[in-house]
């Protein structure tokens, strides 16, 4: 997985970083190729004003999240818990949906073998 990020507005540290990184590559998904993290600082009124937004590049559709806290460790941490919500969330979908696509399979060829006739390899086949 590659992990791209920018600092927009400001450097950020070696640290600040190496905890993405850390972070990032704790989401469990096989799936994903590539995570994208900006981070950049709102209006200096607002006491909560360090953004991350986080993209993962996945196969089908690319989660988006957008966090805000007073620290930058905060809202990379809060985008991460809601990522990860969104990827099981995900794969409990697919998982349902596979496993209806199974029950249709089985239900079809319970109907298909109500025949006591002998199935020949060529019907198979075909």
């Amino acid at each position: 997985m590659d992990i791209i990020i920018q600092s927009l507005g400001f450097n950020a540290g070696e640290s600040l970083e190496s905890f993405i990184r850390e972070k990032v590559n704790g989401l469990k998904s096989d799936r994903i190729i590539r995570a994208q993290v900006t981070l950049y600082k709102g209006p200096a009124s607002e006491p909560e004003n360090n953004y991350c937004e986080i993209r993962l590049e996945v196969p089908g559709y690319d989660p988006f999240v957008k966090k805000s806290g007073q620290y930058f460790e905060n809202s990379v941490s809060e985008c991460i818990d809601v990522l990860q919500m969104q990827l099981s969330k995900s794969k409990d979908k697919n998982a349902d949906r596979r496993q209806a696509d199974a029950e249709k399979v089985q239900d079809a060829l319970l109907e298909g073998s109500t025949d006591d006739d002998d199935v020949e390899l060529e019907d198979v086949v075909k």
